[in-house]
């Protein structure tokens, strides 16, 4: 077989060779690309003649794997899929599995790290105190006593719902599936409009799907409590990026942590969350821990051990 990595994984070159040794001993050719290509035609070079094909967030269109003609598996190096044309896959019998579970803690934590940035206006103080200047006028307020409302409790979704506890908070959720663990630990849930307008916080754990793109947009922004913190760590097409500008600049929400957008960043100078009041933006960088990509680069490989031995897992759906 023929095994190809298009893009780097974020972990040290002695760990790739590490886990590529044991499938080159067994015959099999393996590449891996220290770079992304963003160049179609070049990108497509790269991978045309894969039989099994590794990537993580960088996005692999229908067309490309369309002109694969011999790929046989999409080894996904992520918790998200919509980057990926799977349709394509599937119809032509493709296997594509992913990494689910490697950044439950990193992204949990960051969700943490966005909503208390936000709420004591940490970038705001940082910059003031390295000016010669004091707290005056960011006086911020605290997630203890606090509605924390989740959307989606999937495994992040239920780590953030025990953390927002640990925090003091009541703990709101709406998923498409009850947890009973949540459910043991006190946490309700409840219909998407009661906590939307129930919540002082609403953190968002959602996949990208049909049912899911811009479900935060004005309409639901306009039930939430004026005042309330958002938080996006799951992907940017949930939320209306303009929508979600407007309240803030407007007073509505009082602040914002976002660490995904329409697209992946660079984005432009003149994303309106850039410009948005009382909003802390990170690049999205929620998953990249360094424990979180070590666990990944071992997923992926155990995945394509299990594939070669017939046994597929984390397959996606």
């Amino acid at each position: 077989m023929k095994i190809i990595c298009m893009e780097p994984l974020g972990v040290s070159s002695a760990k790739i060779d590490s886990l590529a040794a044991p499938l080159q001993a067994a015959g099999h050719e393996f590449i891996y690309y220290i770079t992304k290509e963003t160049d179609q035609e070049k990108l497509l070079a790269r991978i045309k003649d894969a039989d099994i094909l590794l990537l993580a967030n960088q996005p692999l269109s229908a067309e490309l794997i369309e002109q694969c003609p011999n790929l046989k598996l999409i080894d996904i190096a992520f918790t998200g899929v919509d980057h990926v044309g799977l349709d394509a896959a599937r119809s032509r019998g493709i296997t594509a599995c992913n990494a689910a579970g490697y950044s439950t803690n990193a992204v949990a934590e960051l969700t943490f790290g966005l909503a208390i940035s936000a709420i004591r206006n940490i970038v705001a103080v940082d910059e003031r105190c390295r000016h010669i200047g004091t707290k005056d006028g960011l006086v911020g307020f605290e997630l203890f006593g606090k509605t924390f409302g989740v959307i989606g409790t999937g495994a992040i979704g239920c780590r953030v719902a025990k953390i927002a506890q640990a925090f003091g908070c009541q703990v709101l959720a709406y998923s498409r599936t009850v947890k009973p663990e949540l459910v043991n630990m006190g946490v309700k849930y409840v219909a998407l409009d009661e906590l939307l307008a129930a919540s002082d916080f609403v953190s968002l754990h959602v996949p990208m799907s049909s049912a899911t793109a811009k479900m935060i947009n004005a309409d639901s922004i306009a039930k939430m409590k004026t005042g309330a913190v958002l938080i996006n760590c799951a992907r940017g097409g949930v939320v209306d990026s303009e929508a979600l500008a407007g309240a803030l600049n407007s007073g509505k929400l009082a602040a914002a942590g976002i660490d995904v957008f329409e697209q992946e960043p660079p984005l432009a100078e003149n994303h309106p969350l850039l410009h948005a009041k009382n909003t802390v933006v990170t690049p999205h960088v929620a998953f990249a821990s360094r424990e979180a990509l070590e666990a990944r680069a071992d997923i992926v490989f155990a995945n394509i051990d299990a594939f070669l031995a017939g046994r597929p897992q984390n397959v996606v759906k």
